[in-house]
């Protein structure tokens, strides 16, 4: 590994700002992997492995994150805020966080011309997305493969005012494909479900020429290739997250990239009569009279529905679970508090 400069890592003004005089003998890290015991990161001087000190749980970084270290006894001292943070439930209805990538300038969500294309799972990475502060893009796959590839893109630039690209993974023009978002000292992610091309992606971005898994011919699902989080070096100066494939993606608490994923439907939700209408057919809901009208698609609402109704179920579980932990006992210390 090459040494990297700290704004080559992703250093910015927001981190600058964070610092104080009690911090003139530590140093910047970026994680680049999370393991059960410690930490890989890299420093301005090169790669080394951290060790949080004892009731600090490695689970509480994230790949993608700041942190400041004493060099001398390869210790974490404390992590930075964050920029950004992509985060989900555990699979489906768990009151637990799980934390994918930190500090991601584009989230690039990939899927495939076939059975996997889902609109609605689409729009669930949206609103993780959007509540993250991250900027979106749509990558479709497998697009040489169909004769239907016009109505896909289609499909995807209906969800809203970001990227849609079509994307040969096996080209050799996919690391100039995506460069206008992978310059020095930006990062990205790919997220997407098993089998979409992420691996194979991910190869012609780093250079790299890790394994890839066939799919399922019958229902278009993929085998795990990519088994933990990790960030790379990108030859276009930028980084790269790579994540495992996600079916099972809970949402929590992200009830603002809701609203943006479904901005038509948000805009009218203040118009309805009732503060708290359900827009399933109350009177004087001005949602159904937009749907009514013709000016809003009846299934973009359902789906606007069932993912309210989700992260509203979520988010008061994860609250239960808050609750209950500060009446039995304390969680893990905090990482970014402890000095």
């Amino acid at each position: 590994m090459s040494i990297h400069a700290l704004d080559d890592l992703g250093w910015s003004a927001f981190e600058t700002e964070q610092l104080t005089p009690d911090d003139a003998n530590l140093h910047p890290a970026r994680i680049t992997s999370v393991h059960r015991r410690n930490v890989s990161a890299l420093t301005a001087s090169g790669p080394l492995t951290l060790v949080a000190d004892p009731g600090v749980t490695t689970a509480s970084f994230a790949v993608g994150d700041w942190v400041l270290c004493d060099l001398g006894g390869a210790r974490l001292v404390r992590r930075l805020d964050r920029r950004s943070l992509l985060q989900r439930g555990a699979e489906y209805k768990s009151s637990q966080r799980q934390l994918i990538a930190a500090n991601l300038d584009t989230l690039f969500i990939v899927t495939s011309c076939n059975a996997d294309f889902n609109i609605a799972r689409l729009e669930r990475y949206l609103a993780l997305a959007h509540d993250a502060g991250i900027a979106p893009a749509i990558l479709l796959t497998k697009a040489d493969q169909t004769d239907e590839a016009a109505d896909y893109i289609a499909q995807a630039q209906a969800l809203g005012d970001f990227p849609v690209l079509a994307i040969n993974a096996k080209g050799a023009d996919v690391a100039a494909a995506l460069a206008p978002w992978c310059g020095p000292g930006k990062t990205v992610a790919l997220v997407g479900s098993s089998g979409v091309g992420k691996t194979t992606l991910a190869n012609g971005l780093t250079g790299r020429g890790d394994e890839t898994q066939d799919i399922r011919e019958d229902d278009a699902r993929g085998r795990h290739t990519t088994t933990k989080r990790s960030m790379h070096a990108l030859p276009t100066g930028g980084w790269l997250i790579d994540t495992p494939g996600m079916r099972g993606l809970a949402v929590a608490d992200v009830t603002y990239g809701i609203n943006a994923t479904f901005p038509e439907i948000s805009a009218l939700t203040d118009n309805c009569h009732f503060r708290n209408c359900k827009h399933e057919g109350e009177p004087g809901c001005a949602v159904q009279a937009a749907v009514d009208a013709g000016l809003v698609d009846a299934d973009r609402v359902r789906r606007y529905r069932k993912l309210r109704a989700e992260d509203a179920q979520a988010t008061e579980t994860t609250a239960a679970a808050h609750a209950r932990k500060r009446r039995t006992g304390k969680p893990a210390k905090s990482a970014s508090r402890r000095r």
